[in-house]
């Protein structure tokens, strides 16, 4: 079955090159359009699509509120979304990871990163623009949060360590299981693992967690 993906967007042409470029990928299939933040909101709790691929500037509700009514804290059954922006922004790639987001994109990005973060936010995985995830993750590691970073309901294992450490840096679970030695369904027993231990929604909030508490420095 295609990866079901719902695309927001107040501007048409915009929506349209997206679909052209989503539906021209033999397993995605774009099921629904929005032009503004509570359409996309209808749409994606109507349709529950696999990926929902959100502007951030959109009209009614911008696309962090509509992120954070499908995908953030206390939602019981989250989807899974892609923020897509023209906007270079710390405080909106910060705003939508914490917002529950599974990547962020710039609208200048290509249709094979594109493509790649449609499918690893569909596998549960994360994914941001490489232009500026070091930027993003510094910014964050150097943000004062006022308050101590979340303390893992049980201790982390020297394996679930290297785990930590590695998608940090950014590694897919086929990259940590090549350069662990170990298997993909291990790598991902380890993550479940992390996630229930730090209460983190994804990926993404493991790599905070492990800048916050000074694990990794963005340049390591």
């Amino acid at each position: 079955m295609p990866i079901r993906v719902l695309v927001a967007d107040d501007q048409t042409i915009i929506r349209t090159g997206l679909r052209i470029i989503l539906n021209a990928q033999p397993d995605i299939e774009v099921v629904g359009e929005a032009a503004d933040g509570q359409q996309a909101v209808r749409a994606a709790r109507e349709l529950r699509p696999d990926v929902c691929l959100f502007d951030i500037r959109m009209p009614v509700l911008d696309g962090l509120d509509a992120t954070r009514l499908i995908a953030g804290p206390g939602i019981t059954d989250p989807l899974a979304v892609v923020v897509i922006t023209t906007f270079d922004l710390d405080e909106y790639v910060y705003g939508a990871l914490r917002a529950g987001a599974r990547g962020f994109l710039l609208k200048d990005t290509g249709p094979d990163l594109l493509a790649q973060a449609i499918r690893s936010a569909s596998d549960g995985e994360a994914l941001i623009a490489p232009s500026i995830t070091v930027r993003l993750l510094k910014t964050f590691a150097d943000l004062p949060t006022g308050r101590p970073a979340t303390q893992p309901t049980a201790p982390i294992t020297t394996r679930e360590e290297h785990v930590l450490l590695a998608v940090a840096r950014g590694l897919t679970n086929t990259e940590i299981a090549d350069t662990l030695h170990i298997s993909l369904s291990t790598v991902k027993t380890h993550l479940a693992s992390l996630m229930n231990k730090l209460h983190a929604r994804n990926r993404v909030e493991i790599a905070m967690w492990a800048y916050e508490t000074h694990r990794i420095h963005p340049h390591t």
